[in-house]
């Protein structure tokens, strides 16, 4: 299972929300280059980077930072936050960034989704940001009424390379990760499920590897991470490493995990 540190970035520096909430952001470093760099020294194999800003805007806002980072690092970047657009995805894609998470665009134009899909195989993924089971969206400042389960079978059905599943109400919260919705969601669909948010310790990783032979394949940790309460090496040393191989766009295959 791959263990992928996030970098989440408000104006152009490194913090955590509480539950995703703008009002509880915690600063922890000015300097996210830096911070990147760090995780790739513990052996990181792939960054997590979330526009806050361009999910709330809804227009990527960090390009710079994420430009900057995607320059500094030998390992993929995947990144998600405000990309709405075509030129906002493509741009991304083509400065050095090796997977756009696509979040709302998903709900509101699923077409757009498989668009994307036929143009950059393996190089698009849904990001299924859920609170009690419902998507929400524009920055999870609004649930909309569609299910997580319906829309991870959907994303799949438009070509999405993997899904990356957080339950908002643990995000940020240390409180573990939520076992029976991401047991639910690998096993409607073929894709990868990467989870994200709540993990707290060692032993929430170490849980999550009975859902891997279901197709939870990866795992985001963000808050741990910074506050010491997971080491990264000792994450990467309890999980295994498994790097996912990202395919060259000219393939036509889809991502798969090695």
């Amino acid at each position: 299972m791959e263990v992928i540190p996030a970098i989440d970035l408000l104006e152009g520096r490194c913090v955590r929300l509480y539950q995703g909430d703008y009002q509880q952001s915690q600063l922890f470093s000015d300097n996210p280059v830096e911070v990147a760099r760090q995780w790739i020294e513990q052996g990181a194999t792939r960054l997590h980077l979330v526009d806050l800003d361009g999910a709330k805007q809804g227009k990527p806002v960090n390009h710079q930072a994420i430009e900057a980072i995607a320059r500094s690092v030998s390992v993929p970047v995947q990144v998600g936050g405000g990309l709405r657009d075509y030129t906002s995805v493509t741009q991304l894609l083509h400065s050095g960034v090796a997977r756009a998470i696509l979040g709302t665009v998903a709900v509101e134009q699923p077409q757009f989704v498989h668009q994307l899909s036929q143009e950059f195989p393996g190089q698009i993924v849904v990001g299924i940001d859920a609170r009690k089971g419902l998507v929400a969206t524009h920055g999870w400042l609004e649930t909309s009424q569609v299910a997580a389960t319906e829309l991870v079978q959907q994303m799949e059905a438009q070509g999405a390379a993997a899904i990356i599943y957080t339950d908002i109400q643990r995000d940020g919260t240390l409180t573990g990760v939520n076992k029976d919705a991401l047991r639910e969601l690998a096993t409607s669909v073929d894709i990868p499920v990467i989870a994200s948010g709540g993990v707290s310790c060692i032993t929430d990783l170490l849980s999550l590897l009975s859902l891997e032979p279901l197709g939870v394949r990866g795992v985001i940790i963000g808050r741990a991470l910074y506050t010491g309460e997971v080491s990264l090496q000792e994450a990467l040393q309890a999980v295994g490493s498994g790097r996912i191989q990202d395919v060259p766009p000219d393939t036509g295959f889809s991502t798969f995990f090695a």
